[in-house]
């Protein structure tokens, strides 16, 4: 399997037409196509659905699709790495990292190190914590931030300097907006909406055995949607402080939980992993803020 074979099948997967990717990547269609099908005849599957108007992946294409994402990523990034071994002033660092306000100390520190090296490029991966650990494991990533309930041996980590707090978002005009805080035991009897990361690690700690009474009305990978289906009325929205806007001109506001502890973040990268000069920069200079 050859990376440049990779290449043809994800931009006719993209543009779902052969013709089409072909002209993309500068090459001719009886080409592509006779690349295509060798690929096929390699693995064994039909990759392509084909009809008279365009083609769809199959499901062993799907599946090849995904895996020749992350190869390709990991390839492209090797390229650059090799690229940048004797230029500190330049290169590309990979970061996950979920929805923060930690983000804004870790984007601090790139900031000033940008200032003393202009041609480093910070690319920031946005995603629940399953999503961001399975890139950083597999070396998409060069650092992630992370919550508390990561298993931090695995990695090497430094704390961060802040602790994100856990709230309810709801219309400002809500009868129960005149409550100041919330508790665990007010919200078994809400419609509650969610990110899925909640369901799977808040959801088993703050309610324990009482899981199935818990009323989740939707679900969201992203605070903004959250809020705005908060902002409809369809329920109310677990969500860490300082995400959306709840200030004074905003229809939504914040109200703290009381009895759960705060959200500690993380910034983590793999054990035994051998940096660019560029991500050796930022290592140090992470060492210095949090340490």
């Amino acid at each position: 399997m050859e990376i440049r074979v990779l290449r043809y099948f994800l931009e006719t997967a993209r543009e779902e037409n052969m013709t089409r990717a072909a002209e993309r990547l500068f090459i001719s269609q009886p080409t592509m196509s006779k690349q295509l099908k060798e690929l096929e005849n390699e693995l064994g599957v039909k990759l392509f659905r084909r009809s008279n108007y365009n083609i769809k992946l199959t499901e062993a294409g799907m599946l090849l699709r995904e895996r020749a994402e992350d190869i390709l990523s990991l390839v492209d990034k090797t390229l650059e790495e090799f690229k940048s071994l004797d230029n500190l002033n330049s290169g590309d660092i990979y970061v996950g990292a979920p929805e923060s306000e930690a983000m804004e100390q870790f984007a601090l520190v790139v900031s000033d190190l940008q200032k003393r090296y202009p041609g480093i490029r910070c690319n920031i991966y946005s995603g629940n914590m399953q999503d961001v650990c399975e890139k950083l494991d597999k070396g998409l990533l060069d650092f992630a931030i992370v919550m508390n309930y990561v298993d931090l041996k695995k990695y090497n980590y430094l704390p961060m300097q802040t602790e994100d707090a856990w709230g309810v978002i709801l219309r400002r005009d809500d009868p129960l907006a005149e409550n100041e805080a919330f508790t665990i035991s007010m919200l078994k009897e809400l419609p509650l909406i969610c990110s899925r990361q909640w369901v799977d690690y808040e959801l088993p700690q703050w309610f324990g055995s009482d899981t199935n009474d818990v009323n989740i009305t939707a679900t969201y990978n992203l605070p903004y949607n959250g809020a705005v289906m908060a902002k409809a009325g369809i329920g109310y929205a677990m969500m860490l402080d300082k995400l959306v806007q709840t200030d004074e001109n905003s229809e939504l506001i914040f109200r703290p939980l009381l009895d759960v502890p705060k959200a500690e973040m993380y910034i983590i990268w793999r054990k035994y992993q051998t940096f660019t000069p560029v991500s050796q920069l930022l290592v140090k200079a992470l060492r210095d803020k949090f340490s």
